[in-house]
């Protein structure tokens, strides 16, 4: 059976197990969408996650949500306030005009599952617990970027998630700023 949890100060060494399973994440430290680019490459892996910590602990919001199966973390999405993910809202792949009637919007803006544990909806079942967590904490809608169906990426593209995905949790396409991407939304109060 899988289970989600969402990851705080406490769950941040089962983030760094399933984090050093793969060589982007390692680095990363899902700072690519927070810090600037100077600042990411700056901080390498120890700041980066030295930074994801920093968050976790002064933010009262979790950091993402975590998939575990017998006890082991298996998948990961990072999930919280738009604000909290300031460079992806400078990205042309994120281009969108935020003067809206929405206040409390949250983002999706990347997914991990474990190389050997894919094809099992990961991404599906953590993306419906980060849609619940928003609602918990009042958010209005949330947004995911994707590639867009039937666009191929490599492996070290994937973490941004697919539209297919998107939809089955009921998200809808607000725009596509590129042939390769697609912003989705799912409005969730109103």
């Amino acid at each position: 059976m899988i289970e989600t949890r969402h990851v705080t100060t406490e769950r941040l060494d089962d983030l760094a197990d399933l984090f050093c399973t793969n060589r982007y994440t390692e680095k990363c430290w899902c700072m690519w969408h927070i810090i600037s680019v100077k600042a990411f490459h700056a901080g390498g892996s120890a700041g980066n996650r030295a930074k994801l910590a920093e968050i976790a602990q002064t933010e009262d919001l979790p950091v993402g949500i975590l998939a575990y199966q017998d006890g082991e973390p298996i998948g990961w999405c990072a999930v919280g306030p738009r604000e909290r993910y300031k460079r992806a809202l400078t990205t042309p792949s994120y281009k969108i005009d935020f003067k809206e009637s929405y206040q409390n919007v949250w983002l999706v803006p990347c997914f991990l599952s474990r190389s050997d544990k894919r094809g099992m909806g990961l991404s599906r079942l953590l993306l419906e617990a980060a849609v619940q967590l928003a609602q918990e904490h009042k958010a209005e809608a949330i947004d995911g970027f994707p590639f867009a169906s039937g666009k191929r990426r490599s492996s070290s593209q994937i973490h941004v998630g697919f539209e297919s995905t998107f939809v089955a949790c009921g998200f809808a396409p607000i725009s596509r700023p590129s042939g390769s991407r697609v912003i989705m939304r799912r409005v969730i109060l109103r």
